[in-house]
């Protein structure tokens, strides 16, 4: 034997050797002890699979721009009272139709607050303004049109990122998460069991704000028609753990929020030294940091809120300044709901609501089911193509088969190997990557045939037939990978993986047909030298 055809030789048995290890944990659930860790990764099965959940989520990007809207009339009373003489007129207010309203103490300073608002508030044009019988001067702020979808789709794309993010910290291998038309989001999670659990921590808002209570009021008195402005009643919730009974308790705190979640940098379980029950500790970036003293240094033993989706979770004294940058979040959790809070709270806060549109529970029967039929369609197509090769092409046809079985084995080491997930239009895609690749064997031995008739002696017909066939293999694999590769790029969840099976088969099966039966020939004409080939 030649070097070359060594090298060859020995190249082809370790791609073999690798794949059937790559393949190992796949077929045998018993691996010994000394298995190496990095080796144990199995085939992913998709959604239509293995089961879990199919979810259509709808973003209120709405909520969304009413809600940018009642944070920039915040500002505009903060902006109003850094002006170097002060804008005097009444507290901004957002109306019914999305407008911040307010009245100016004098006609004379009109100028001035159009001034202000050009500047500080591009993305908001100023209505015609009127005069009061009272000398004071009613003025409207209303968000530009491009501005209002400028929010929504910046809404949708954020609330994308976030679900992605509680996705990924959720545990899920290989979750599709696509945008749709109409701000929908489609959510795929493979393997998922706890259906419930999983759709709180996904459509979770999430929205964390710091109150501080009036202790003005007697909250056991206070009624909502009775509260003074800016304050509203709400409740704090507390559970038996003995009985499973929920309590709430009534407070009143302030409508607005002295600080929210958007600076927390991080969030993380932890048990309580006293009485063992969890609570999450949130750490903020340096700008909450400074929030946060600011908030604490100047509220020093009076209690602060601490509201979750308009929920209250605690509220504590403030018994000192809080420098450190850390808040702790207790609310009567058990260990799953502190931990799924502390997902939600690293992954961010939706920037709105979302809804959902659409759930559907694909049961892990239905899944092997699905597998069953797949692999019984490849066997008995594989069957059919293996025996019409032995019986068309004898012997040389036996090398084709040899071929086509390897193919299927470096497929599936591939997608072991990138961790990509195999789905039901996936096992189609292997199944016509056996067409395929026969189809390259096919082109091969009938132009072995075509130099035999011509005179041509075996090992010369085998050289031409291969260097003539190659070029048309290529090209006919080149074609179908570009399309495969489009597929992938514009497809959706099932599209992509018969592409990604589809592109690997294509790949595979030019290496086997072309590399792989061409060391089989060369082995046979070079041991036996036969005068004839059984072809």
């Amino acid at each position: 034997m030649s070097r070359s055809f060594t090298i060859k030789a020995l190249s082809v048995g370790a791609i073999i050797v690798v794949s059937l290890l790559l393949l190992a944990p796949t077929l045998s659930e018993k691996l010994p002890a000394w298995w190496p860790s990095f080796l144990s990764e199995k085939i992913r099965m998709g959604l239509d699979l293995q089961g879990g959940m199919h979810l259509v989520l709808e973003v209120d990007a709405d909520k969304a721009v009413a809600s940018s809207i009642e944070r920039a009339s915040q500002d505009l009373v903060r902006k109003m009272r850094e002006d170097k003489e002060k804008l005097p007129s009444s507290k901004p207010e957002v109306d019914a139709a999305g407008r911040i309203t307010l009245n100016l103490m004098a006609e004379n300073e009109k100028a001035r607050f159009e001034d202000l608002v050009q500047k500080a508030m591009p993305d908001f044009v100023m209505e015609p303004a009127r005069t009061l019988p009272n000398g004071q001067v009613a003025v409207a702020l209303k968000l530009h049109d491009k501005a209002a979808q400028h929010i929504r789709e910046q809404a949708i794309s954020q609330a994308l990122e976030t679900i992605r993010n509680r996705v990924d910290q959720f545990g899920v291998a290989e979750p599709e998460i696509v945008p749709q038309a109409g701000g929908r989001i489609l959510v795929q999670l493979p393997g998922v069991k706890d259906t419930q659990r999983a759709i709180a921590v996904i459509g979770k808002t999430a929205q964390l704000e710091f109150k501080m209570v009036d202790d003005t009021v007697d909250p056991r008195s206070a009624s909502k028609a009775a509260l003074p402005p800016g304050s509203e009643l709400n409740y704090i919730y507390t559970r038996d753990r003995s009985t499973g009974r929920a309590s709430k308790e009534p407070i009143v705190i302030r409508s607005r929020a002295s600080m929210t979640g958007e600076t927390i940098a991080d969030a993380r379980v932890h048990l309580d030294s006293q009485n063992g029950e969890p609570y999450v500790s949130v750490a903020f970036n340096d700008i909450g940091k400074r929030q946060f003293s600011d908030l604490t240094t100047r509220n020093v033993k009076k209690r602060l809120a601490i509201v979750l989706d308009d929920k209250v979770q605690s509220a504590p004294v403030i018994q000192e300044p809080i420098t450190g940058g850390e808040a702790r979040i207790s609310g009567d959790f058990t260990m799953e709901e502190a931990r799924d809070l502390a997902v939600v709270l690293r992954s961010g806060a939706l920037p709105a609501p979302v809804k959902m549109l659409e759930e559907r529970t694909v049961g892990p029967s239905l899944g092997r089911d699905s597998i069953n039929q797949g692999l019984m369609a490849a066997l008995v197509g594989g069957l059919a193509v293996f025996l019409f090769m032995l019986v068309y092409y004898r012997l040389s046809g036996l090398a084709a088969d040899v071929a086509v079985v390897l193919n299927v084995v470096i497929i599936m080491a591939v997608m072991v190997l990138m961790q990509a997930t195999l789905t039901l239009p996936g096992i189609a895609g292997i199944i016509l990557t056996i067409g395929m690749a026969v189809d390259a064997n096919v082109l091969i031995n009938e132009r072995i045939r075509e130099e035999l008739r011509l005179g041509k002696s075996t090992s010369a017909a085998v050289e031409a037939g291969y260097a003539r066939a190659t070029v048309t293999i290529f090209d006919a694999n080149l074609t179908t990978v570009i399309a495969a590769l489009v597929l992938y790029q514009f497809g959706t969840g099932p599209i992509k993986g018969f592409a990604v099976t589809l592109t690997i088969g294509l790949a595979s099966s030019m290496f086997t047909a072309i590399v792989v039966t061409r060391l089989i020939f060369d082995y046979v004409l070079t041991k036996y030298r036969p005068k004839t080939l059984s072809i």
